[in-house]
């Protein structure tokens, strides 16, 4: 810990902040009205297609696994196909092959679709779905289509390619900074964004988990690389997740791309993205913030023009897709949680317009009211014997410490595993764990916090069916999202643990009761438990003070500050902690 402050800088401190605050409000007051969204949107209503009789895919359709017993909570007794994708090179050839199989449609939605070399190569087989008739819909969340990852943007003008921004920014798409400060005026709904994932395919066959698309996402990313978990969906589950797009899709917060972007700035961003490519200055992320949930953009190095498939080239990379025919899936009940488009809400211009025709709410996901962090809580306060949770962003509310205490009372085991400081790609959320990290440890709950070097991230959750040639001292940073209760239930998705993801961002899950899948999953997380995580424990001989524990054969010491981070790092989170409320981390 830093030494206490003396009274004088703790006043300075809070004067410091309060500065701060003051700043951005004035800002706020001085720009906001600078740039508006456009009225009287056209929004034309569209619907999943009925998957298709025949064609690659139909099998998927049309197949039906074993009956088993439903799960706790209310959910259809009809038996759905998974399979869990735990390494990036299947994350990617999965995607990969519902994108070059597909017949009929191709619904993606997602929080970020990064303009880099693997993306390139995925979104070109999307491209050449459409040149073949397949109808493709992409919904992406606005924050992230600025600078050089706006370039996917121009999948538009593709025939049988529509593309919708969700919660849009207004202002021109050259800079993220630029954006952001004509739209402080409306802080509030700018912090709310769409973290949803999905990748369907014919509404047979369906993706969803953490993972956006971006070469960090697919273990190529030069500086960092993500650790996640995704799930692969067949029968009657991925028509509720085409009824989720659907909602979204119609709704009033989707702007089609033709009402934000006209041609003479596609093509500045084209200009200005080849100029980049040509200068080597690579990825669009250089320069820009960092958006409001802490996800980054991946490096600025890994490509050099939007479309360059140079995954390739890299070791131990295949850009083959996965063999859907070999796929064994384990076939259970499961239960759709999506919160609702408006958990976000409208922008008031957007309401003077003409609201479009609603599609029916999706039934069955959960009650209405609910959020998908919300639908989760009874899973865990209905634990008899283990909780295993994992989430990158860990930042309990009232209702979650209340939850834990409750399990603990019953003696359930919970271990939750999430990023440490120095694999944490946003440090500043890290305050809203550290501050609650104490409190946890009383109360017996199990904390790990994941390795940041080299060594955690060969060895570190579903890294080991992926790539690790030519990664070099890439960083690993958690990013799966999942649950497992008393092994044999499931919860899989695009939510964290946090306040942002229960509060603000709108979020999707699967839950599933599976024996096998459970099993599976915790087996994944224990070898990181094992190998590529710091346990987090109170150190009796040194007056209950933090210590983190080295994991067995690492060679590495146990550490009594924050693993792999300097000094000035933890001062400054110490500094600015009191003004990062657990809401807006």
């Amino acid at each position: 810990m830093p030494t206490p402050l003396t009274r004088r800088a703790r006043y300075l401190r809070r004067g410091l902040g309060a500065a701060l605050l003051a700043g951005a409000a004035l800002l706020g007051a001085t720009v906001g009205g600078c740039a508006s969204l456009p009225e009287n949107v056209q929004r034309p209503v569209s619907h999943a297609l009925p998957p298709a009789a025949d064609g690659a895919l139909a099998p998927f359709a049309r197949q039906e696994g074993k009956d088993a017993s439903a799960p706790s909570v209310a959910a259809p007794r009809t038996p759905s196909g998974f399979l869990l994708i735990d390494g990036p090179q299947a994350a990617y050839s999965s995607r990969l092959a519902l994108a070059e199989q597909a017949q009929r449609s191709l619904d993606l939605q997602y929080y970020a679709i990064h303009a880099d070399a693997s993306t390139g190569r995925l979104m070109r087989a999307v491209q050449d779905a459409a040149r073949r008739g397949v109808r493709v819909r992409i919904l992406i969340d606005d924050f992230h289509s600025a600078g050089r990852n706006a370039l996917v943007l121009g999948l538009a003008d593709t025939p049988n390619v529509q593309i919708r921004l969700f919660n849009p920014l207004a202002g021109a798409r050259a800079s993220s900074l630029g954006r952001i400060l004509v739209s402080l005026g409306d802080v509030g709904r700018i912090q709310q964004r769409m973290h949803n994932k999905l990748f369907i395919a014919d509404n047979t066959l369906g993706i969803t988990g953490g993972r956006n698309l971006g070469d960090a996402y697919f273990g190529l990313g030069e500086a960092g690389n993500f650790v996640d978990l995704d799930v692969l969906a067949a029968g009657p589950i991925v028509q509720q997740m085409s009824k989720s797009f659907d909602q979204y899709w119609n709704d009033e917060r989707a702007y089609p791309v033709e009402s934000l972007v006209d041609r003479k700035e596609m093509d500045r961003i084209r200009e200005k993205a080849a100029e980049s490519g040509r200068s080597g200055a690579g990825g669009g992320a250089q320069g820009t913030p960092s958006p409001p949930d802490g996800e980054p953009r991946p490096d600025a190095q890994s490509a050099a023009a939007f479309g360059d498939s140079k995954a390739a080239q890299r070791p131990g990379w295949d850009e083959q897709p996965m063999d859907l025919k070999a796929v064994k899936f384990v076939w259970a009940p499961s239960l759709l949680l999506v919160d609702r488009p408006g958990k976000i809400p409208a922008d008031e211009q957007a309401k003077e317009g003409p609201s479009p025709a609603k599609p029916d709410a999706p039934r069955g996901e959960m009650p209405a009211g609910e959020t998908v962090v919300e639908g989760v809580l009874p899973l865990i306060a209905q634990a008899k014997q283990d909780l295993v949770i994992v989430s990158p962003y860990f930042v309990p509310g009232d209702e979650l410490r209340n939850a834990f205490a409750q399990a603990r009372q019953r003696g359930v085991r919970i271990r939750v595993l999430t990023n440490s400081l120095a694999s944490n790609d946003a440090p500043v959320a890290h305050v809203g764990y550290a501050r609650h990290r104490t409190d946890l440890l009383d109360m017996g709950v199990e904390l790990y916090e994941m390795r940041a070097d080299q060594a955690g991230l060969r060895q570190a959750l579903g890294t080991g069916s992926g790539v690790t040639g030519g990664m070099g001292e890439s960083k690993a940073m958690l990013h799966s999202k999942f649950i497992v209760r008393d092994g044999r239930l499931l919860a899989i998705g695009s939510m964290n643990l946090d306040l942002r993801s229960q509060k603000q961002n709108t979020e999707i899950a699967l839950v599933i009761r599976s024996p096998e899948l459970s099993a599976e999953a915790t087996s994944i997380v224990e070898k990181s438990l094992q190998e590529g995580a710091w346990k987090v424990e109170r150190d009796s001989s040194a007056g209950g003070a933090l210590v983190w524990r080295a994991p067995a054969g690492s060679g590495l010491q146990d550490a009594h500050t924050e693993p792999d981070t300097s000094a000035s790092l933890r001062a400054l989170l110490w500094l600015i902690g009191p003004f990062a409320p657990d809401s807006m981390l």
